[in-house]
């Protein structure tokens, strides 16, 4: 079933893991929010300049920032009400991962990449 699907982190370089997961995340039919400060689109999908600028139900937020960073956007994240966070890849937070779980939000450790082509998404 199609996803509304936060990206944070997004990058427009093609040779980011981030880049990838807007691009597939797409092809797999899922609504693609990606979330980068200067950037305009992502393979034609409009990005947000930041989270407070989105709004309406998210099914997913998928990190692609640090935890430097993803700590300073905790509330802003929760705020978005998701059912899940993914923290790919060097981007746990367990600070992030315990707010989340105390407010019943769904955190994965994982790779959003593999999930979908393992069809675990």
């Amino acid at each position: 079933m199609p996803e509304r699907v936060v990206v944070v982190g997004a990058s427009p370089k093609e040779e980011r893991y981030s880049n990838k997961a807007v691009k597939d995340l797409a092809a797999h039919g899922h609504t693609v929010l990606p979330v980068h400060p200067l950037c305009a689109e992502i393979h034609g999908q409009a990005c947000y300049k930041s989270l407070a600028q989105i709004s309406g139900q998210i099914d997913t937020v998928t990190l692609y920032v640090g935890p430097d960073k993803s700590s300073q956007m905790i509330e802003e994240i929760l705020g978005l009400h998701p059912a899940r966070i993914i923290m790919n890849p060097g981007a746990e937070n367990d600070a992030l991962e315990e707010a989340a779980q105390a407010r019943n939000i769904e955190v994965v450790r994982g790779c959003t990449l593999v999930m979908l082509r393992t069809l675990q998404f």
